[in-house]
C-alpha cells in the first residue's frame, strides 16, 4: 500500500484534513477535505462553551449535551475519514495543528478560556478518533509549525513555503493557510515515521 499521513488543522466545529502520500523528501498531496467536528443540525455545538459573544455558557445539562454531541459526531466523522484513507493507503500517522496548547484551567479571562476549552474539545475528538483507528498523533502549535519543519526537514523557510504552495496547485478547490498547515504537519509525519502495523 502507498505510504501516507493525514494532516489536520483544527478549527471551532470543523477541521481541514489533507492526505499526503510519498516520502519525507517527495510528498504529494492526494486530497483535501473539510471534516465537520460538530453536527451542522445543532448550530450551538460549533461553539458549545459560548452562550453568546464573549459569554460563557453555564455548566449544566445543556452544556453537557452539546459536549457529548461534539464528541459523538466529531469522533464518528474523523474515524470514518481515517478508515477511508486506510483502505487505500498505509497511514503511518496523523499530524494535528492547533492554535494553542494552553491548559484552559490556567486562563483567568473568561472569553479566552472558553475558546481554549473549545479548542481542547475539538483536538481531543481528533486524537481520540485517530487512536481508535490505531494511528498515532503528533501535535504542533500553528506558530511553531514552520520552525519545526525547517529543523526536521532541513530546508530553509522560504523553500518550504514555496514547496507547500506548489503542492496545492493541482488540487481542486481552495488552498488556504489551513490547508498548507495541515499539509506541512502530514509531511513532517511522513519524514519522521516508518509505517506501523495497521488494523
Amino acid at each position: 500500500m502507498i505510504r501516507a499521513a493525514v494532516g489536520f488543522t483544527v478549527k471551532s466545529g470543523w477541521a481541514c484534513a489533507v492526505l499526503v502520500s510519498g516520502s519525507g523528501t517527495s510528498p504529494v498531496v492526494v486530497e483535501t477535505r473539510r471534516v465537520e467536528l460538530s453536527d451542522p443540525a445543532i448550530p450551538d455545538a460549533r461553539q458549545p462553551y459560548h452562550a453568546g459573544f464573549g459569554t460563557a455558557r453555564d455548566a449544566g445539562q445543556e452544556l453537557s449535551k452539546l459536549v457529548v454531541s461534539v464528541k459523538r459526531f466529531g469522533r464518528a466523522s474523523v474515524t470514518k475519514l481515517i478508515r477511508e484513507y486506510q483502505s487505500g493507503h498505509h497511514v503511518g500517522g496523523v499530524g494535528v495543528v492547533v492554535g494553542s496548547q494552553i491548559d484552559p484551567k490556567t486562563i483567568a479571562n473568561d472569553h479566552i478560556r472558553i475558546h481554549a476549552l473549545e479548542g481542547q474539545l475539538f483536538l481531543d475528538v481528533v486524537e481520540d478518533a485517530a487512536e481508535r483507528r490505531g494511528v498515532r498523533c503528533t501535535l504542533w502549535r500553528e506558530r511553531d509549525l514552520l520552525s519545526a519543519a525547517v529543523t526536521a526537514l532541513k530546508r530553509p523557510e522560504k523553500k518550504l513555503r514555496d514547496i507547500v504552495t506548489a503542492l496545492g496547485r493541482d488540487i481542486d478547490g481552495p488552498w488556504r493557510a489551513e490547508h498548507k498547515a495541515a499539509t506541512l504537519a502530514a509531511w513532517l509525519v511522513l519524514a519522521a515515521r516508518q509505517p506501523p502495523a495497521q488494523r
